[in-house]
């Protein structure tokens, strides 16, 4: 009796030595990490995971040692074992949160709340990605480690290992798409496609990456609903990145007018608002006569911004500014149908029309820079040559 007392009393100083020590190390690194972030990293996560590892490394040790009078006995064996088998549960969380404070430490190095944040948000996504995969490594790891510790299970083992190649095919078999998924993160993670805080337009839904895991990523909706889509859907279906290169994007309104529009001055007026909000980026305004059939013209204006949610804003204000333009400064190029009556010598306006002679343009003039997408404006060159190739390519192409 007097010996259980002993090793009860071993293992309760034991475990207050530890504890003490833990606690030391914990108010070392929190005093450290006023000037460090990795001190501060280690006090956040690690803490805990420290504390119950040297707890039961501490008691396993004293117990070991205070029932030596008890070897063989099945109670000592059951005890023993049940501390490796909590040292390896806390040792595998102590790596887990060391692993842990190496990524935290390594991303606060990149930032994701600045304008040119891609490189930022691809290496978040590809750390992120990683620490799932190897957190679930560990876990897997871990119970496999655990697992070992019964002499059962490894009688077991060495069966199973004459059959590795049966039990590998049918896991593969029953774990394909699950497989199939993980391994579409991992290709999400490095092929730099989609990072998290892209914006996309997928299954008809504009909105931004909100979570990318090996298994399923995420999709915040602009309405704030959530699209939930496996990893595997974004390596065999196509979908736009609107972020994939930069912030800044290309956005459209349209518009279905009569004949009778003044376009030149709608051109205009599309370059005062622009250069009157703060929404534009101040890189493209252009204004053009896209199609004119079916008994009216399509306009459309192209306009530019910093990212995706000015761009959005943008739009709606282009449309709600010209179509209230068009409505009280040219209500004769609203959209009509119109039925002749008559012929060419009524008395309506429109009857008596004749042909006018063409506008000639002066030599050596040009179409203004808002009238052109690929030429123009610097940006307009810069977008032509990516699509047609510079103007040195084609002379030396024609020699």
């Amino acid at each position: 009796m007097q010996s259980y007392v002993v090793t009860i009393a071993a293992a309760l100083a034991a475990a207050a030595i530890a504890l003490v020590l833990a606690q030391v190390v914990h108010r070392v690194t929190r005093r450290l990490g006023r000037r460090s972030l990795l001190m501060t990293e280690l006090t956040e996560h690690s803490h805990r995971a420290f504390q119950v590892a040297a707890t039961v490394v501490a008691v396993q040790i004293a117990v070991r040692f205070t029932t030596l009078y008890a070897v063989g006995s099945p109670w000592r064996q059951f005890v023993l074992h049940t501390l490796v088998l909590a040292m390896i549960a806390a040792t595998a969380w102590l790596v887990a949160s060391l692993l842990v404070v190496a990524e935290d430490t390594a991303l606060a190095r990149f930032r994701v709340d600045v304008p040119n944040n891609r490189h930022a948000r691809r290496v978040r996504t590809q750390v992120v990605l990683l620490r799932r995969l190897t957190i679930a490594v560990i876990v897997i790891l871990t119970v496999g480690v655990m697992l070992m510790t019964f002499p059962a299970v490894r009688g077991v083992g060495a069966g199973v290992l004459t059959s590795a190649g049966v039990i590998a095919a049918v896991a593969a078999l029953a774990a394909q798409s699950l497989l199939g998924n993980v391994f579409a993160g991992l290709q999400l993670a490095f092929s730099d496609a989609v990072r998290l805080d892209d914006v996309v337009v997928v299954e008809g839904e504009w909105g931004r990456i909100e979570e990318l895991t090996l298994s399923y990523v995420v999709v915040q909706v602009w309405d704030d609903r959530r699209l939930i889509l496996p990893t595997s859907y974004f390596t065999s279906r196509p979908f736009q990145n609107w972020t994939r290169t930069e912030a800044a994007v290309l956005g459209t309104a349209e518009f279905d007018l009569d004949w009778a529009i003044p376009v030149q001055a709608m051109r205009e007026e599309l370059r005062r608002l622009c250069e009157g909000t703060e929404l534009w980026d101040g890189r493209v305004c252009v204004l053009q006569v896209t199609d004119a059939t079916g008994g009216m013209v399509k306009v459309r204006a192209l306009v530019s911004a910093a990212d995706a949610g000015s761009l959005w804003d943008l739009r709606c204000l282009v449309r709600e500014h010209l179509v209230t333009w068009v409505r009280d400064q040219r209500p004769t190029a609203l959209p009509r149908l119109r039925a002749e009556v008559g012929d060419a010598t009524g008395p309506l306006p429109w009857q008596a029309a004749q042909p006018r002679r063409p506008v000639r343009r002066p030599a050596g003039t040009e179409a203004p820079d808002d009238a052109r997408v690929f030429g123009g404006s610097d940006d307009g060159e810069a977008r032509s040559e990516v699509f047609v190739g510079s103007r040195e390519e084609h002379a030396e192409a024609r020699r």
